[in-house]
């Protein structure tokens, strides 16, 4: 059973999730504070955890921060902050994907379990498919053979299909193909991505799999 550990300072919401996902065979774990919450991750493990950013001890940025020192557990921020800044700094300091208040249920419980999945599949596949396209990420072979990528479009490619279903932030994709260096160079990732989009998805004006987040980052949907 995966078990779930929900952070957030209003009971409401805690009491609400956890109706939700105890109705859905998840295991619960509830904290209030940022501290209550890395002492329940340290003693137990949970799968997931659902985060809320506006804690009355440690900022939910401070408190993935300090989990990243030790684990990976998937972190999901539910936060009332929509600040495209706030996002990316979370995003940055290592959450995993990003849903704002008020949102679904159903939306939530949709992207925890893209997390589950990705979780489970313990590695990068050696092969995607994009639109019309079979994308072999280990021999560099795309079919049906009539698409060329450069050396930086596979680059970001693997980087960004290597975690399918994740928010990935410009900055990482920035710093996994260009470099530290380049993190203010934002143009790169969009006009890298745009001409990926125009050479493998069958609508680029509609993409299917190498999706925008307006002001947080790109998705690879498989």
């Amino acid at each position: 059973m995966t078990r779930i550990l929900v952070v957030d300072d209003e009971p409401q919401m805690i009491r609400v999730l956890r109706i939700n996902l105890l109705a859905r065979q998840y295991e619960v774990i509830t904290a209030g504070t940022g501290q209550t919450a890395l002492d329940a991750a340290r003693q137990d493990r949970p799968d997931i955890v659902v985060l809320d950013l506006g804690l009355p001890d440690l900022d939910g940025v401070e408190v993935i921060r300090q989990l990243r020192e030790w684990t990976q557990v998937p972190v999901i921020v539910l936060s009332g902050r929509s600040d495209s800044h706030d996002k990316v700094h979370a995003l940055d300091a290592g959450a995993d994907d990003y849903v704002t208040k008020p949102f679904s249920v159903d939306e939530l419980l949709a992207r925890i379990r893209v997390v589950a999945r990705r979780q489970g599949a313990g590695q990068t596949p050696g092969e995607v498919r994009i639109g019309r396209h079979t994308v072999d990420l280990a021999r560099h072979v795309i079919s049906p053979e009539d698409v060329h990528l450069t050396r930086t479009e596979w680059q970001l490619l693997a980087a960004v299909v290597a975690e399918p279903g994740k928010l990935l932030s410009q900055r990482y994709l920035l710093e996994q193909v260009w470099g530290p260096t380049y993190r203010a160079e934002t143009q790169n990732v969009r006009q890298y991505m745009a001409q990926l989009r125009r050479k493998l998805e069958d609508d680029p004006t509609r993409p299917a799999h190498l999706l925008t987040e307006p002001g947080m980052g790109y998705r690879f949907q498989p």
